[in-house]
C-alpha cells in the first residue's frame, strides 16, 4: 500500500507538472510573437459567431474563432475609446489617470503618467520589438511655432485646426515615449496628423477635418480617410515581411489599431452596398476583409504556429440596429443622434444586449474577445470567464515569464489558465466594474449588475436611480429587479463605492 501511494503521488506530480507547462512558458520555449487587433466602436454582434443572425459577413474572424478561443464575458471598462484603451494599455480602471472622465481631446497631453508600466513597455522588457499601426488616441504633444497650445487644443473640430503646428520638430509624449519601437498613424483621428515614429509625415483628409489653416503641409502625404485602412494593412504587412527577412531573434508585439467601424463611416468604395446593415455592416465587412490579409500573411510567411493573435473591440457599437436603408452621412459621434430603431429585421450590432456606445449596459460595454495560438490554445472553445480588458497585460506577463513590478496593473488580474481552456483557481475575476460616457457607473458580480439609469432607458427607473438585473437570466437587461432584490443590490452598491474610493474616483 505505502508503494501503491508513493507511485501514486509520482503519477500526479507528473499529471500536475504537464497541466501547469501547459499554463506557463518552459523558460526555454521561444516566446511567441503577439498581433493584437483592436477594432473601434464595433458591437458584440456584428461577428457571426457571437450573432447567428449578424447580416454582415465576417469569415475571416469567425474563422480565427474556430482556430481559438472565444470569450463570452469579456468587458471593456468603459463605453468610450481613450478610457478602454488606457485599460488596456495599463491594466488599470482609467479614472486613475488625471484624465478622469470622457475621451481625449485633440492635442491633450498623454492619459498615461511616464512612471506607469505599459503593456508593450512590460513586452519590451520581456525582449520584444514592439509596432503599432492606426488608432492610439491616449494622448500625444505636439510642438508649435509660438509655444502655445495648437490651435484647437480641446476641441474636436476647429476651422483652424493646427494652425500654429510645428512640423519641423518631433512629437512627445506619444506611443514611443510608452513603449513602441515603432509606431505609423494617428493619435486622434480629428487631430488629422499621422505621424511615423515622432515625425508628422501625412495627414487625414476628410470633409469633417480640416488641415488648410496649418503651414508647411505641402510636403505630407495625404491620406482619405477611406483609405487609411488599406494603408495601414499594408504597412503592417510591410513590418511581417521585413520581421521575417531580418532573422530577428526578438518576437514582435504587433498593435494593429484601426478606426473601423466608428464614425464617419469611411467605407472604401469597393465594400459599398456589401451586406444588409447598411454603411456601418460594410464598413465591418470592410474590417473583416483587411484582417484576413493579416492573417493569411502570418501564414504565408510561416509565422502562424507561433504567433498568439488577440482580437477586441474598445466598446460597443453606437447603433441600436442598422440597415440598408440607413443614411450614414447624416450621423455622428455623438449620443444625441438617433439611430435606427429596433426592428427585428435589422442588423443588431450589440446583440444580445441592450444598450449602446456611451452607456454602462452590457450593450456599451461588452467586447467580443477572440485569442489563438495553435496547439496551445483550444480551438473553437468558449470561455465564460469573466474578463476585462485591464487583464490583458498581466495575462500576457505571465505567458512571458515577465514579473510585474510592485504596483503595476493594479486593476487587472492574471486569467492565463483560461486561455488555454481551464478553469480557474484561486485568484479569478469575480467582478467587474464598467462605465458610460461620464460619470454612469455599473457593477458586475457574479450574475449580478447594478447600472444607474440612462435618461435614453426605454422604460421608466425605479430605485434612486438604480437598476438591478439577473445577467444569467436576462442578459438583454429587460427586467429590473431592484424593488424585488433590494439588498442584493445595496451589497452590489457597497462594493462599487468601495472600489471607487480605492481607485481614486
Amino acid at each position: 500500500m505505502r508503494r501503491f501511494k508513493h507511485v501514486l503521488g509520482l503519477i500526479m506530480a507528473y499529471l500536475f507538472l504537464c497541466c501547469s507547462s501547459q499554463e506557463k512558458q518552459i523558460p526555454n520555449d521561444p516566446l511567441p510573437n503577439i498581433l493584437f487587433i483592436f477594432a473601434d466602436d464595433m458591437g458584440y454582434g456584428d461577428l457571426g459567431v457571437y450573432n447567428p443572425n449578424s447580416k454582415v459577413p465576417t469569415p475571416n474572424l469567425d474563422r480565427l474563432a474556430s482556430e481559438g478561443i472565444r470569450f463570452s464575458d469579456a468587458y471593456c471598462p468603459v463605453s468610450v475609446c481613450s478610457p478602454s484603451r488606457y485599460a488596456l494599455m495599463t491594466g488599470e480602471y482609467p479614472w486613475r489617470s488625471w484624465k478622469k472622465t470622457r475621451v481625449m481631446s485633440n492635442y491633450e497631453p498623454s492619459m498615461i503618467d511616464e512612471g506607469t508600466l505599459t503593456l508593450p513597455q512590460m513586452l519590451q522588457n520581456a525582449g520584444y520589438q514592439t509596432a503599432g499601426f492606426g488608432k492610439w488616441h491616449l494622448g500625444t504633444t505636439f510642438p508649435t511655432t509660438d509655444g502655445k497650445p495648437p490651435v484647437g487644443y480641446g476641441e474636436f473640430q476647429h476651422d483652424r485646426n493646427g494652425a500654429n503646428l510645428d512640423f519641423s520638430k518631433p512629437v512627445s509624449d506619444g506611443p514611443l515615449d510608452r513603449g513602441f519601437d515603432n509606431w505609423l498613424g494617428f493619435s486622434c483621428a480629428s487631430e488629422c496628423w499621422i505621424f511615423e515614429d515622432k515625425q508628422v509625415m501625412g495627414a487625414i483628409i476628410h470633409d469633417l477635418y480640416s488641415i488648410e489653416a496649418a503651414s508647411g503641409t505641402e510636403n505630407l502625404e495625404k491620406i482619405f480617410l477611406e483609405r487609411f485602412l488599406p494603408y495601414i494593412t499594408e504597412k503592417s504587412i510591410n513590418y511581417l515581411q521585413r520581421f521575417k527577412k531580418s532573422k530577428s531573434e526578438k518576437p514582435f508585439f504587433l498593435y494593429f489599431s484601426p478606426y473601423v467601424p466608428h464614425i464617419p463611416l469611411a467605407v472604401d468604395p469597393d465594400f459599398r452596398g456589401k451586406t444588409e446593415a447598411g454603411l456601418y455592416g460594410d464598413y465591418v465587412h470592410e474590417l473583416d476583409h483587411f484582417v484576413g490579409q493579416l492573417l493569411d500573411e502570418l501564414e504565408r510567411l510561416g509565422l502562424k504556429e507561433n504567433t498568439l493573435v488577440l482580437f477586441a473591440s474598445d466598446n460597443g457599437s453606437q447603433f441600436i440596429a442598422t440597415s440598408s436603408e440607413d443614411d450614414g452621412k447624416k450621423l455622428s459621434n455623438s449620443p444625441s443622434d438617433e439611430a435606427v430603431e429596433f426592428n427585428p429585421d435589422t442588423h443588431h450590432p450589440n446583440f444580445p444586449f441592450f444598450g449602446t456606445k456611451w452607456t454602462a449596459y452590457e450593450g456599451g460595454v461588452r467586447t467580443p474577445l477572440i485569442a489563438r495560438w495553435p496547439d496551445k490554445f483550444p480551438k473553437g472553445k468558449v470561455s465564460n470567464q469573466m474578463i476585462a480588458l485591464n487583464d490583458i497585460l498581466p495575462t500576457l506577463a505571465s505567458l512571458v515569464n515577465e514579473d510585474l513590478p510592485v504596483g503595476s496593473a493594479r486593476d487587472g488580474h492574471n486569467l492565463l489558465p483560461a486561455f488555454y481552456g481551464h478553469q480557474i483557481e484561486g485568484e479569478r475575476r469575480e467582478s467587474v466594474v464598467v462605465r458610460g460616457s461620464g460619470n454612469i457607473y455599473g457593477y458586475r458580480q457574479g450574475k449580478w449588475k447594478v447600472v444607474q439609469n440612462e435618461s435614453f432607458k426605454s422604460s421608466e427607473s425605479k430605485g434612486d436611480g438604480w437598476e438591478l438585473y439577473n445577467l444569467q437570466e436576462d442578459p438583454g437587461e429587460s427586467r429590473n429587479l431592484i424593488l424585488e432584490q433590494p439588498k442584493i443590490a445595496e451589497q452590489l452598491l457597497k462594493q462599487l463605492n468601495d472600489h471607487l474610493k480605492s481607485t481614486g474616483n
